[in-house]
């Protein structure tokens, strides 16, 4: 299992700056965030795409994920990381993600990144069906699904609690209406807790979906607010045997977008806890 971390937390930090702090507390991965202030797909130029190679080649840095979730450069009043949503009412506002995570896919092939990470539908309006809700979103991704084919990225959905797509049975029951290879899971196990998807059962059962991971720990009330792994309720000797036992030998992003004020101490942190876990629950042959 490889580490990486977010510079969803670095948002006062260049993403220069960002990589070289993690390089130096011991990470050999980044995701990036495509967005203000690192690499908002709609405004950036080529010799900001070659600043941020440099930077990971500086720094000896691989790509985990391009994270598309995140929208700050839009600062919907209602809510900065989702809005605007797949299913959005208004056709045109829904156009804005669309356009979005096109320019991310295309920027993913760019920076030599494996997937992109995007929000599972957004919120259903009041009053609306799930299930209408659900056929929208397919029906948005799909011409996207096919740009993520042609750019040879894939395209990661992640469930979240208060959206479209919360369980893996929602999610289950969104890929069986998608035909595509490049659509697959990003599993966030600090989501999968706060739906009481037990991260540990729940991992087997979307073992042939999931390309990526997101972790972070959880109150043991289940609020969805991010925490350094060791400071809430998930049990992560467990969930990281489950990822272990799917034989997932991929990246594991560390995402602790709430620590802003003191992302370093966070990082080093959630390093060695989840070092510790995966050393002393290491199989032995």
């Amino acid at each position: 299992m490889k580490l990486a971390f977010s510079t969803n937390a670095y948002l006062k930090y260049s993403f220069a700056e960002a990589v070289r702090r993690l390089a130096g507390i011991g990470y050999t991965g980044v995701e990036i965030m495509a967005d203000v202030p690192h690499a908002w797909p709609a405004f950036l130029l080529e010799e900001q795409k070659q600043a941020i190679r440099q930077a990971l080649a500086d720094n000896r840095l691989a790509i985990s994920n391009i994270n598309a979730f995140m929208m700050h450069a839009v600062n919907d009043p209602r809510q900065r990381y989702w809005h605007p949503s797949w299913i959005e009412p208004e056709r045109h506002y829904r156009q804005i993600r669309i356009d979005h995570t096109m320019r991310a896919l295309t920027l993913a092939k760019e920076l030599g990144a494996p997937c992109i990470t995007t929000e599972p539908g957004g919120p259903v309006e009041p009053g609306a069906s799930w299930s209408a809700a659900l056929k929208m979103f397919v029906e948005m991704i799909k011409p996207v699904a096919e740009h993520a084919e042609r750019e040879g990225v894939l395209l990661l959905v992640e469930p979240e609690p208060g959206l479209l797509i919360e369980t893996v049975d929602q999610f289950l029951e969104f890929m069986s209406h998608i035909e595509s290879p490049a659509v697959a899971l990003n599993f966030d196990i600090g989501h999968a807790y706060c739906v009481k998807d037990e991260p540990a059962t729940t991992i087997p059962r979307v073992a042939k979906h999931i390309r990526h991971f997101h972790l972070e720990d959880i109150a043991v009330t289940r609020v969805h607010h991010h925490l350094v792994p060791g400071e809430g309720a998930i049990d992560f000797a467990a969930t990281l045997a489950a990822i272990r036992d799917i034989n997932y030998r991929g990246w594991i992003t560390i995402e602790l977008y709430p620590y802003v004020d003191d992302p370093d101490l966070a990082a080093r942190t959630a390093l060695e806890r989840v070092r510790a876990i995966l050393q002393k629950n290491e199989p032995r042959s």
